[in-house]
């Protein structure tokens, strides 16, 4: 019997970190052993979710298991979109030049500012007072 072909790839978003397993099926995807439907209510996260079938018109094509920590909603959806991304490109390396011209390929560097001493935040100040 032929063993079926899986891609896994990991993907980077602020604080988020997702770990996806890619194999050839029906389109059913799994979050934290969630479906997808149940895990991700925002429609903006989803859509981004989408993003890299929707460019190559793979979208019922595969099956994913994905494995999210870290991280808010946004962040998640960022890193699983990275790490479906980054999937595709070993399923099919020609995917690649549509891909990174979308912007999905490279890691998305903007994360949170640290807070610094003396201050309220990253960049916000206590309010100064004259007198």
């Amino acid at each position: 019997m032929e063993k079926e072909q899986t891609f896994y790839a990991t993907g980077r978003r602020k604080c988020a970190v997702a770990r996806t397993w890619l194999k050839p099926g029906t389109g059913r995807i799994t979050i934290n052993d969630v479906p997808m439907e149940d895990y991700i209510t925002v429609e903006s996260a989803k859509a981004l979710l989408f993003q890299p079938f929707d460019l190559t018109h793979t979208r019922d094509s595969f099956d994913l298991m994905i494995r999210v920590m870290g991280g808010g909603i946004t962040g998640q959806a960022g890193a699983i979109r990275h790490s479906i991304t980054r999937a595709l490109m070993l399923f099919n390396p020609d995917f690649r030049p549509a891909l990174k011209k979308a912007g999905f390929v490279k890691r998305d560097p903007r994360s949170k500012e640290r807070k610094k001493y003396g201050q309220k935040a990253a960049r916000a100040r206590f309010q100064f007072s004259k007198r």
